[in-house]
């Protein structure tokens, strides 16, 4: 299992000054989480003990369903299915466990060399115990349709799993015979995973020559990025110019990394008989790819109303003609910041959470009190945020970059977002509680709007006003004319790919096309910003992964239009979304509130909260 890694934007607000001694402070007392739920450390007895546990069961269950699935439905019925079904979840849950609790430890310091050779271990392990698995899917996918139909229709317990299987068929067509399919399997390990791992450990060992205050210091990623949205533009442009000295010094690396990944997935691609580079995303999101496409046709039509429109208005505020691309992201000019300590940033949030449901900020109040965030910026961690499902026996953890800014406090209700919807869909079990990553930011999403409309809503000032809805126009910016750019900068690449390898300018070329029309002509793109693609992590990981944010932004943005026009059964109307986790498809689950994401229209009115929000922010010019 591979968290999600959370890019998020900045979020600008009007806040009083604080001194610096007071933020390194409050970035002291960050909480760190307590992995014990999973297992209690490195030298844990019982991760052996379930290690010997998996290898027996699944023995054992290869001895029981292999080369039997056909026959046994025929003689004995759908329960016996179930049955099957009930134990292969079991142990899907128990090697869940063992990576979690590995991906977690090692996230919380991926340069610390016996956390990396556990993870690598454990990774090993369980593709070796998991491999003796592989049977079970590829064989249900080849018991006649009319058989299963048939068997899931005369059985209540293998009812239960009906969408699992619905989904699972989804697969059948790219589905390759078996041996091939156990290489692929196994050769992840020293292929596509071993990649990544090694874009983790180089990205968390970076470090960036910044000159702060008449002293220079070499800083993480992390700490460097945050630079980038300091008040003070000489800080951003230090920041800038930093990023980019390293990126160029490591530019071959990445540039290895991207193109050995664009071609492992184009010879997976090919094997299975997928068309277009994106398709093998979409059949795992459960999205047909006409709807991606008419998403992304609605951003690329709407960038000269939105992006271009709000960063020449930004522009104007900073008295330049064009900003420069390290003052794309900076708080307004004379806005004053302070650090927002963490008790704070906690009650923003759940305060939010709470005025929506209040059993939303009772799920949410758990990963406070009971250690399931890690929020400290420490030597080596990873960089960015995200909210890890983990097994729904146990129960999510969040990791964030807390720096104490506004944006931070997003984060946070972002991923709080992620907790919640994961809390709530856990009663599906491991096989159908994951939900596909279109929907997985619909709750994330929401959550940062319900923030943002409360703190809006306790404006006083034209001043205030602006500044946070700038940071929120930002934010969406960031969310969806972004993400779109990244995904279609992925579509060139491993477009491009295709015809051979690429040298580390023609993939900069290649980013600079996209962002360049995206971001428009009140943006300057300098000199090293064309490096800027080698440090997001999506493009390694999970390879057109970034589409989603665009998806899910522009679906909260319709469904927070239902909400503010809706009665109180709406709240559970949302529970139940959430609940349902990966049963539905995404045309189920909207229908209850009047949506629909096929229709060409939706995404326009998705869209039209961003441009609407800008319309209020040229009107306040003159205020």
């Amino acid at each position: 299992m591979v968290a999600a890694l959370s890019l998020l934007s900045s979020f600008n607000a009007a806040f009083a000054a604080q001194d610096q001694a007071g933020a390194n402070k409050v970035l002291a007392d960050l909480p760190e989480w307590n992995l014990d739920d999973l297992y209690s450390g490195l030298d844990d007895p019982a991760l052996k003990a379930d290690f010997a546990q998996c290898q027996s069961e699944v023995e054992q269950f290869a001895a029981d369903f292999q080369g039997k699935l056909s026959a046994m439905l025929s003689e004995k019925g759908g329960d016996s299915l179930a049955e099957g079904l009930k134990r292969y979840e079991a142990m899907q849950e128990r090697m869940g466990k063992l990576i979690s609790f590995a991906g977690l430890m090692y996230s919380g310091n991926t340069t610390d060399s016996a956390r990396a050779k556990f993870y690598g271990d454990v990774q090993e392990k369980i593709t070796t115990i998991s491999t003796q698995l592989l049977f079970f899917e590829l064989e249900l996918n080849r018991v006649e349709d009319a058989l299963l139909d048939d068997s899931v229709a005369n059985s209540a317990a293998l009812t239960h799993y009906k969408p699992w299987l619905d989904d699972l068929r989804k697969e059948k067509p790219y589905q390759l015979d078996d041996a091939i399919e156990k290489l692929f399997y196994e050769k992840s390990v020293t292929g596509a995973m071993a990649w990544n791992r090694l874009f983790d450990e180089t990205m968390a060992g970076l470090r960036f020559s910044v000159e702060v205050d008449g002293e220079t210091k070499e800083l993480a990623i992390e700490q460097t990025l945050n630079l980038m949205t300091d008040s003070d533009g000489e800080k951003r442009r230090v920041a800038a110019n930093a990023l980019s000295t390293t990126f160029k010094d490591n530019l071959s690396t990445f540039s290895l990394i991207s193109n050995v990944l664009a071609k492992d997935k184009s010879i997976s691609d090919t094997w299975r008989g997928f068309e277009d580079v994106a398709d093998s995303r979409h059949l795992a999101n459960r999205v047909e790819r006409e709807v991606v496409d008419a998403l992304v046709v609605a951003v690329e039509d709407a960038y000269p109303r939105l992006s271009h429109r709000y960063y020449a208005l930004k522009a104007k505020w900073f008295g330049k003609d064009a900003l420069d691309h390290w003052d794309r992201n900076a708080p307004l000019p004379a806005v004053p910041t302070r650090t927002i300590e963490w008790p704070e940033a906690k009650d923003i949030v759940q305060e939010a959470y709470g005025g929506f449901a209040p059993e939303m900020a009772e799920i949410s109040e758990q990963f406070f009190a009971k250690g399931w965030i890690d929020a400290a910026v420490r030597e080596g961690k990873s960089p960015g945020a995200f909210a890890h499902p983990t097994v729904p026996s146990v129960h999510p953890y969040v990791l964030l970059n807390y720096m104490g800014k506004p944006r931070d406090v997003m984060t946070l209700a972002h991923e709080l977002g992620h907790g919640v919807h994961q809390v709530l869909a856990a009663k599906q079990g491991a096989l159908m509680a994951p939900t596909p990553l279109t929907l997985a930011e619909t709750a994330s999403v929401f959550g940062e709007m319900l923030t943002f409309r409360s703190l809006l809503a306790k404006t006083s000032s034209v001043a205030e006003r602006r500044a946070m809805l700038a940071g929120k126009v930002e934010d969406m910016l960031n969310t969806v004319v972004r993400q779109i750019a990244f995904y279609l900068f992925e579509r060139k690449l491993h477009t491009a790919r295709s015809e051979g390898e690429l040298t580390k300018d023609q993939i900069c070329e290649l980013w600079m096309s996209v962002q360049a029309d995206s971001l428009g002509p009140s943006v300057r793109l300098g000199e090293g910003y064309e490096t800027y693609w080698a440090y997001i992590p999506h493009f390694i990981h999970s390879p057109f992964y970034v589409y989603a944010y665009a998806f899910g932004d522009c679906l909260v943005n319709s469904l927070y239009s239902v909400y503010q026009n809706s009665d109180e059964s709406f709240v559970q109307k949302y529970f139940d979304m959430l609940s349902a986790g990966g049963t539905k498809h995404h045309s189920e689950l909207l229908a209850p509130f009047g949506l629909d994401a096929s229709d060409p229209g939706f995404w326009s009115k998705g869209l039209s909260v961003v441009e609407s929000l800008i319309d209020e922010l040229e009107a306040l010019e003159g205020a």
